[in-house]
């Protein structure tokens, strides 16, 4: 099917590029657009249903018939739905509103509308697909609630969109004020986990933290993947041997920049020498290291975390 759309979209362009005496090379170049954003469009709409099911297996799988609440947008929903004969899947839509008209005023329209649409998606789940009750043990449910409940949210957001809108009135405010995102986000549920409290019990509020905890630690791992890369920048007299040493023994790419030393002696031109950097995983940094000791001991070496990479030369080099 999706072959079927694809070949009549290409085949649309093409002809209205001859109708219009477009040239080959016009005419490539609009042919791969078209390829590439199908393609991009097909994987968002994977991650995004992926993502919907997998709230919504968190939220009646565990949470919900536990009476158990969640941070964020979420927690709203739950924490009013077990408070009142208020439909889950209604307030999933009616809570999250808001978020999104804010977020189509201050992110984009695109965004705006693949999120409603993901949060109409997870309401007719939430509301129609029978899922089973895993387990009554709390612990269990607090810790994998939030696991399949952070799941859900983070391969919604690898696909573009929100099922908890949190995030899009962190953003605003952060920028109103001087506040980070994580303090905005740590701000408001602590509001919510304060009202859990009262409403419900000071032991439901405990667990709905650790619940929050599992599904935050889940969107940082599907968000930024499951190798956690690291960017490394290495100044040393001896880069030839650094650099042999990394693309040969580590079968990792390097990208070499020209520098200079910033200090110099009256009368002398500045150092001149070659600056290596390279990423590897997080699991290779300590080899790398010793490598660059073993050739030059007093090698200024830079690190940074680096949250997702794209293009390039990031796995190894297969051996020849």
């Amino acid at each position: 099917m999706i072959n079927f759309f694809h070949k009549i979209i290409v085949g649309t362009v093409k002809r209205r590029l001859q109708k219009n005496k477009g040239t080959k090379k016009r005419l490539s170049e609009e042919v791969t657009k078209v390829e590439v954003s199908i393609s991009h469009t097909i994987s968002e709409v994977v991650f995004i249903v992926i993502g919907v099911f997998s709230a919504g297996f968190g939220l009646k799988g565990f949470l919900l018939p536990n009476l158990f609440i969640d941070g964020g947008a979420m927690g709203i929903s739950l924490l009013i739905s077990e408070t009142t004969s208020w439909s889950l899947s209604v307030l999933i839509v009616v809570v999250n509103f808001p978020f999104i008209i804010l977020g189509y005023s201050n992110i984009g329209k695109q965004f705006a509308i693949k999120s409603i649409l993901a949060i109409i998606a997870l309401a007719l789940v939430v509301h129609f697909v029978p899922y089973p009750l895993i387990t009554s043990d709390k612990l269990l449910i607090a810790v994998f609630g939030g696991f399949f409940l952070g799941g859900g949210i983070g391969m919604a957001i690898r696909g573009g969109a929100v099922i908890d809108g949190t995030e899009v009135l962190a953003i605003f405010l952060s920028k109103k004020t001087g506040l980070t995102i994580g303090d905005v986000i740590l701000i408001f549920n602590i509001i919510i986990f304060s009202f859990g409290a009262y409403i419900l019990s000071i032991e439901v509020a405990l667990y709905a933290m650790l619940t929050y905890m599992a599904a935050s630690k889940t969107i940082d791992f599907i968000i930024e993947g499951v190798e956690e890369y690291t960017g490394i920048t290495i100044i040393s007299e001896h880069s030839e041997k650094i650099r042999l040493m990394i693309t040969e023994d580590l079968r990792r790419g390097v990208t070499i920049y020209t520098g200079k030393g910033g200090f110099k002696k009256n009368g002398t031109d500045f150092n001149e020498f070659n600056i290596i950097y390279t990423i590897v995983t997080r699991l290779e940094i300590a080899r790398l290291k010793t490598e660059i000791d073993k050739i030059d001991k007093d090698a200024f070496i830079i690190m940074n975390s680096i949250k997702d990479t794209k293009g390039g030369m990031i796995k190894k080099r297969p051996l020849k």
